[in-house]
């Protein structure tokens, strides 16, 4: 069936934030008692699920919210200097062509995502940003975005770089496309079984059927 809605990720699936997210949480560290990740662990964290990366870097659950919150306020400042991810704002454009709604689905705030978007000439073809705060709680707002455009399961289609974003649209019963230049790797999500697996920009517009 055609997709009439597609929803994105934005960290690591639109914006190319993995260094900056970096930069952020290394800085952030020292006053949450953590340690820093060092630039040779990324290739590890990659191919890890949330808990695993939690457990791996010892970061109590409980201390998660703040992190998120301080974090998306530092890269506030920096959110206009961010680059899209290649290609991505070319098949953006011509994906929104295609489908009836567009939207993005994020943890990171709102307002960042606003003005990233904004910079990039984009927001215009979106039409609305949701965030939560929650890294596990998207599913919630999938079946939400879902009922409140009156979509069949079938019909909306949820675009994410990370293990957790597969977990959160299969628990929804959306399907999922997972992009393989963001945070996790190509092999771990695999091994969730995406509906589809991209490997660059443009194959969304193979599976729009739009080339």
């Amino acid at each position: 069936m055609k997709y009439r809605m597609l929803v994105f990720d934005f960290d690591g699936t639109i914006a190319d934030t993995l260094g900056e997210s970096r930069h952020i949480y290394n800085q952030m560290a020292p006053d949450f008692g953590l340690r820093q990740i060092e630039e040779h662990e990324l290739d590890l964290l990659r191919h890890l699920s949330l808990s695993q990366l939690l457990d791996h870097l010892k970061i109590p659950k409980r201390r998660v919210p703040a992190l998120i919150s301080r974090g998306t306020g530092l890269m506030r400042g920096n959110i206009t200097r961010l680059q899209l991810i290649g290609g991505m704002a070319e098949v953006l454009v011509e994906m929104r062509r295609h489908v009836e709604g567009f939207g993005i689905l994020t943890s990171n705030a709102s307002a960042n995502v606003d003005l990233f978007l904004n910079n990039h000439g984009l927001r215009e073809h979106f039409d609305f940003i949701s965030s939560t705060s929650k890294l596990t709680g998207k599913a919630k707002h999938l079946k939400a975005i879902r009922k409140t455009f009156s979509l069949r399961n079938e019909e909306m289609l949820y675009v994410g770089d990370e293990l957790r974003d597969v977990k959160a649209s299969q628990k929804a019963g959306i399907p999922i496309a997972a992009v393989t230049w963001g945070f996790n790797s190509r092999e771990s999500l695999t091994a969730m079984s995406p509906n589809h697996l991209i490997e660059h920009p443009t194959d969304f517009l193979r599976l729009l059927g739009t080339h």
